[in-house]
């Protein structure tokens, strides 16, 4: 057994240190994913510091141990949309156009246009596989979806957001 693994049984126990230990280990990644949504570093560190928090209160339900850091990405993310509708941000993820195969000819507005015509059940998963290297069938547990399912919506979105682009700009074949 991994010794991650035994700090997430350890925190689900209610050890303190264990959980510590567990959230310096995904700070980077939560960071990350926070900055990615929020655009702003104070909000971003922010968000880690209530993400810790509800993670630490809520760590007793948390079902499979393994997966850990699915769930604390996810909580994640939850946090940051939240955030998002209060504020009334656009959420906006300019590092997208390379994964889909687009040239850097775009501007802001446009990268920004082109992601509001996903759901945000699209630009979750986008998220989750491109930005956290999350598997897919990691997602479709996490989601409780077939994998086959979380491919075809996965291919689903990365066109959407193709078709998004096409005729403003050239696009590589991907």
């Amino acid at each position: 057994m991994s010794e991650q693994l035994l700090l997430v049984k350890r925190a689900i126990k209610g050890n303190e240190e264990a959980f510590l230990d567990l959230m310096h280990v995904h700070q980077e990644a939560l960071y990350r994913t926070a900055i990615s949504f929020l655009k702003n570093e104070e909000d971003a560190l922010e968000a880690v510091q209530e993400v810790t928090y509800r993670a630490f209160k809520h760590i007793r339900k948390l079902k499979e141990p393994a997966y850990f850091k699915t769930w604390i990405i996810r909580i994640m993310m939850n946090y940051c949309q939240d955030e998002i509708r209060k504020s009334k941000r656009e959420l906006v993820e300019d590092d997208l156009l390379h994964l889909i195969g687009v040239e850097e000819n775009f501007t802001f507005l446009e990268i920004e246009e082109a992601l509001k015509h996903l759901t945000d059940y699209e630009r979750e998963l986008l998220h989750l596989k491109y930005f956290e290297d999350i598997k897919i069938k990691d997602i479709a547990i996490m989601w409780k979806t077939p994998e086959g399912t979380i491919k075809t919506r996965l291919h689903k979105a990365l066109r959407s957001l193709r078709h998004q682009f096409e005729g403003k700009g050239e696009m590589k074949r991907v």
